[in-house]
C-alpha cells in the first residue's frame, strides 16, 4: 500500500485531545478576521439551512421518503463511540454492536450488504459489512449532519441499499465561501468505557477560496458492565467450572485517531473542491481476548457543483471517491489475517429543465473496488467488483396538495475472483448480474399541517463477494463461513405508508411497512463445530468454531415506526417538550416459518426536553420489551428500561460560543443485551455511566 498521504494525517492524529484543543485555540488567536458569533452548535463555514439531499436530489424539502436528519444540538447529545451507537434507537434504526468500539446502523431489520453507509454520498470503502466485528472507519465527532432513509425510495443507491442509506456528511470540501476564520473544538471524558475524546476543525477563506483542518483522537478502557459478561442462559451453556469475566468486558479496549485537509473553490453559483482524510485504530475483538484489530483507511474526495446552467440540465453535481482500507487481525501477536480493499466510486447528477409537468434528475454511478483477505486464515478470495448504474428520479406537483414521484435504477454487477493459489477458492467463477429497481410514492396533503405518503418499490440485489465467494475460518468471529458460488439476485417487492403531521414546534409521525423477498441471503448455524480446515471436531474443543452458510430464502418483514414531538409548555423564557419514538420489526423465514436472526423487539423512548434561556434538560426512558422470537440455535434476549439524563448550559467568552454538557447513560445500571447483536450473550451494553463535555465555536 502507498503509505505516502497517510504521513501528514498520523503526526496530527496523534495529539491528545487537549493538545487538540490548544491547536484550535491557537489558530483562533492568530485569525486577523473577527469571527462572527453563532449557535455554539453549529458547524463553521455553512451558512444556509440544512437541505435533505439524501432523499431527494431536487431540495424539495416535502419529502415522499421516510427520512431522518440528525444534525447540531440532536447530534451532539447522541455522539458516542460508533455510528451505529450514536443512530441508535432512531425511528427504525438498530446496531449491529460488537463491544463498545464497533457498531453498524442496522435499518428496519436489515443489516450487511443490504444497507449503504455513504460519506458525502460516495462509499468509502471499508470491511464493515463483511463482519460484525469489523468497525465503520467515521468518527462521530466529525460529522456535521446525518441522512438515514429507510425503505424503497433508497433504490437510487442502488440494490445494496435496499434496506436503506446513511449518509455521513461533513465539509471537509466547503460548499459555501468562506469569510475569515472560523472553528470547533469538542472535548469529552467519560462513559462506561472512560472514553478520552477531542476534535478540532479549522476552517478560512476569503469569500472565494475556503479551506478545511480536522483532527480527532477517541481513547477508551475496557467496558464496564453492571454483572457477568456472560449471559444467564450462556452461563448455564458454559458450565460450572467455565472462567467467567464480571464487572468489565475483556479485551473491549482501543483508540483510533485521524485528520483531514480539504479546500475548495466557490462562486455564485457553485464550488469545486478535494479532500483527504486518514484514519486509524487499534480495537480488541469482545469475542476473543486474544485478537486485536488494526485498521488504516486513506480517503481521497473531489465533489463539484455547477448550478444555473443554460441547456436542457440546470444543475450538475459530481462526486468522486478513492479509498484504500487495510486491516489486520492480530492472534496472539501474530497477524493471521489481512483485509484489504481499496477502489473508487464516482457518481454524477444532472437536473432538467421541467418537462410539461415533470421536474427530474437523472444520473450515473460507476465504482470499482478490490477486496481481498490475505493469510492462512483466508475468508475469502481476492475479488474485483464493477458497478455500472444508470438511475433516474422524476416528480409531479399535480395539484398544491398532490405530488406523485417515480424512480429507476439500472445497473450491470461484475465479480471476478481470484484464488492465488489457495485451494478452498479454486473452484471460484466470474459472477454477472443485471439488477433493475424501480419505486412509485405519492405525497397528498389534508391540510397544510396533515398529510400521507406512500410508496411501492421492486428492488433486486447482486449478491455481495463474501455471500459468493467465503470459505474459510474467522477467528475474530468464531465461525467458519461458507458462501454460495451459486447463488441468484435477492429480489423485493417493498412498500411503506406514513401519517404525518407538521404544525410549529410541534410534528409527528406514524408508519408501517412492509417488504417480502425472494431468495433472501442470509448466513444460518449449521449446529457443527469445526477446525480451520471445516473439519468436524468435538465439543470443547479449543479453537472450535462455530460453522455458518448463506443460503437463500423466501422471507418478510414488516413493522412500524413513531416519532413525535410536542411543545407542551412555554411561558417567558420556559419552554417543555415531550418526545416519543418507537419502532417494532416482525421478521420471518417463510420457507420454515422461523424468525430471521438478530431483529430488535418492540421499543419505546419517551423523552421531556427542558429549555430556560442557556439552560437546557434532556430525561429520557427508553424501554425493550425482550425478543422471544429467535432462530432454533439463538437465545432470547430480556427486556430493559434504561434511563438517561443530559445537562446542558451555553455561555459566551468574548466572540466564541461555548456549549458545556453532562450525560448520565443507563443510571439505573442495567445489564442491556440488544437482540441485533451478534455478541449479545457474552458483551452486553455499558453500565452506569456520566461523560462531561464542552464544544465551543468562533
Amino acid at each position: 500500500m502507498n503509505r505516502t498521504l497517510p504521513r501528514f494525517s498520523l503526526q496530527l492524529s496523534r495529539l491528545s485531545p487537549l493538545s487538540i484543543a490548544l491547536l484550535a485555540t491557537l489558530a483562533h488567536a492568530q485569525s486577523r478576521v473577527p469571527a462572527t458569533p453563532q449557535d455554539p452548535t453549529a458547524i463553521p463555514g455553512g451558512s444556509l439551512a440544512p437541505v435533505f439531499v439524501t432523499a431527494n436530489p431536487l431540495g424539495d424539502t416535502d419529502l415522499i421518503a421516510p427520512a431522518t436528519a440528525l444534525y447540531g444540538d440532536a447530534l451532539i447529545r447522541r455522539q458516542t463511540n460508533s455510528l451505529g451507537a450514536t443512530l441508535n434507537g432512531l425511528p427504525g434504526v438498530s446496531t449491529t454492536t460488537y463491544g463498545p468500539m464497533v457498531g453498524r446502523p442496522i435499518i428496519r431489520g436489515m443489516d450487511g450488504d443490504r444497507i449503504r453507509i455513504l460519506q458525502n454520498g460516495v462509499a468509502a470503502w471499508d470491511a464493515s459489512s463483511l463482519s460484525y466485528d469489523h468497525a465503520v472507519p467515521q468518527e462521530p465527532l466529525t460529522i456535521e449532519r446525518v441522512e438515514i432513509v429507510r425503505g424503497p425510495a433508497a433504490l437510487l443507491y442502488g440494490g445494496n441499499a435496499i434496506g436503506g442509506v446513511v449518509n455521513t456528511i461533513d465539509n471537509r470540501i466547503p460548499r459555501e465561501p468562506i469569510k475569515g476564520v472560523t472553528g470547533a473544538v469538542d472535548a469529552s471524558y467519560g462513559g462506561a468505557n472512560s472514553a478520552r475524546a477531542g476534535a478540532a476543525q479549522v476552517e478560512a477563506g476569503n469569500g472565494q477560496f475556503a479551506f478545511h483542518a480536522d483532527v480527532f483522537d477517541r481513547e477508551t478502557g475496557k467496558e464496564r458492565i453492571p454483572g457477568f459478561a456472560h449471559s444467564d442462559r450462556q452461563r448455564a451453556l458454559d458450565g460450572p467450572d467455565a472462567d467467567e469475566a464480571y464487572g468489565s468486558i475483556p479485551n473491549s479496549d482501543g483508540r483510533w485517531h485521524g485528520g483531514a485537509l480539504g479546500g475548495s473553490y466557490t462562486w455564485t453559483d457553485g464550488y469545486a473542491g478535494v479532500s483527504y482524510n486518514g484514519y486509524e485504530a487499534n480495537y480488541g475483538s469482545v469475542a476473543e481476548d486474544d485478537v486485536r484489530l488494526r485498521m488504516h483507511q486513506d480517503h481521497v474526495a473531489f465533489a463539484s457543483e455547477v448550478r444555473n446552467l443554460q441547456g436542457p440540465f440546470s444543475q450538475l453535481k459530481f462526486d468522486f471517491g478513492y479509498t484504500d482500507y487495510e486491516h489486520k487481525e492480530i492472534d496472539n501477536g501474530e497477524t493471521s489475517t489481512t483485509f484489504r480493499n481499496h477502489g473508487y466510486e464516482a457518481r454524477i447528477e444532472a437536473r432538467h429543465r421541467k418537462i410539461g409537468p415533470f421536474e427530474g434528475a437523472v444520473g450515473v454511478q460507476l465504482s470499482q473496488n478490490t477486496f481481498s483477505a490475505l493469510g492462512d486464515e483466508a475468508l475469502v478470495p481476492t475479488t474485483q467488483t464493477t458497478n455500472v448504474a444508470l438511475f433516474g428520479l422524476e416528480e409531479w406537483n399535480v395539484t398544491n396538495a398532490l405530488k406523485l414521484s417515480a424512480g429507476a435504477r439500472y445497473e450491470h454487477v461484475k465479480q471476478d475472483p481470484t484464488a492465488a493459489g489457495n485451494d478452498r477458492f479454486a473452484s471460484a467463477l466470474d459472477r454477472d448480474f443485471n439488477a433493475v429497481s424501480a419505486s412509485l410514492g405519492a405525497l397528498y396533503k389534508f391540510t397544510p399541517a396533515w398529510s400521507v405518503a406512500g410508496n411501492v418499490a421492486y428492488t433486486e440485489r447482486a449478491p455481495a463477494l463474501y455471500e459468493l465467494f467465503a470459505n474459510g475460518p474467522h477467528d475474530a468471529t468464531g465461525q467458519y463461513l461458507i458462501g454460495n458460488p451459486g447463488a441468484q439476485k435477492e429480489k423485493a417487492v417493498s412498500t411503506d405508508l406514513s401519517l404525518r403531521f407538521q404544525n410549529g414546534p410541534n410534528r409527528g409521525s406514524v408508519g408501517v411497512f412492509y417488504s417480502r423477498f425472494k431468495n433472501y441471503l442470509t448466513e444460518y448455524n449449521t449446529g457443527r463445530l469445526v477446525d480451520d480446515d471445516d473439519q468436524v471436531v468435538a465439543p470443547g474443543t479449543d479453537d472450535a468454531l462455530n460453522e455458518a452458510v448463506y443460503r437463500g430464502v423466501r422471507a418478510e418483514f414488516y413493522g412500524i415506526e413513531l416519532d413525535g414531538k410536542w411543545r407542551v409548555f412555554q411561558r417567558g423564557a420556559h419552554q417543555v417538550d415531550v418526545e416519543l419514538v418507537g419502532d417494532y420489526t416482525h421478521a420471518r423465514n417463510m420457507d420454515n416459518d422461523e424468525p430471521l436472526p438478530r431483529i430488535s423487539p418492540l421499543r419505546a423512548t419517551l423523552a421531556v426536553d427542558y429549555g430556560y434561556g442557556p439552560f437546557g434538560a434532556r430525561a429520557e426512558m427508553e424501554h425493550a420489551w425482550g425478543q422471544h422470537r429467535v432462530p432454533q440455535d439463538d437465545l432470547p434476549t430480556a427486556s430493559y428500561t434504561k434511563l438517561g439524563l443530559i445537562l446542558t448550559y451555553r455561555f459566551h467568552v468574548g466572540s466564541t460560543n461555548w456549549l458545556a454538557y453532562v450525560r448520565g447513560d443507563n443510571l439505573t445500571n442495567q445489564d442491556i443485551r440488544y437482540a441485533s447483536s451478534v455478541v449479545r450473550d457474552i458483551a452486553p451494553e455499558g453500565g452506569r455511566s456520566v461523560m462531561v463535555g464542552l464544544r465551543t465555536t468562533f
